[in-house]
């Protein structure tokens, strides 16, 4: 299927093979993103500047995005839910908010 650039397509998905697929995956999801919240502390305080990946609720650390989940998946290929994150080298209050528009009112 050829979706066109800034299109957003939605689909219903029936089929319970591919939902109980899906749903497998967001549970590893899950358990790798609560083993890094668990975690997050000692991480960020000892990989700053590094990328990290979680997959099979092990850390994998490295300099590179790339290089972190190489390793990752050469121990745990069957972890489709691997978690990467870069951990920058300043510690800093971050916000995180969507981008809005304001339409003028005339």
């Amino acid at each position: 299927m050829h979706v066109e650039p800034g299109k957003i397509v939605v689909e219903e998905v029936t089929d319970p093979v591919a939902i109980a697929k899906w749903r497998n995956r967001q549970q590893r999801a899950d358990r790798n993103w609560s083993w890094f919240e668990s975690h997050a502390a000692e991480i960020y305080d000892a990989h700053r500047g590094k990328c990290v990946c979680v997959a099979g609720e092990e850390l994998f650390v490295a300099d590179t995005g790339p290089e972190a989940f190489a390793l990752a998946a050469a121990v745990h290929p069957e972890d489709d839910a691997r978690l990467l994150l870069y951990i920058p080298w300043e510690k800093m209050e971050r916000i995180y908010a969507p981008l809005r528009t304001v339409a003028p009112l005339l």
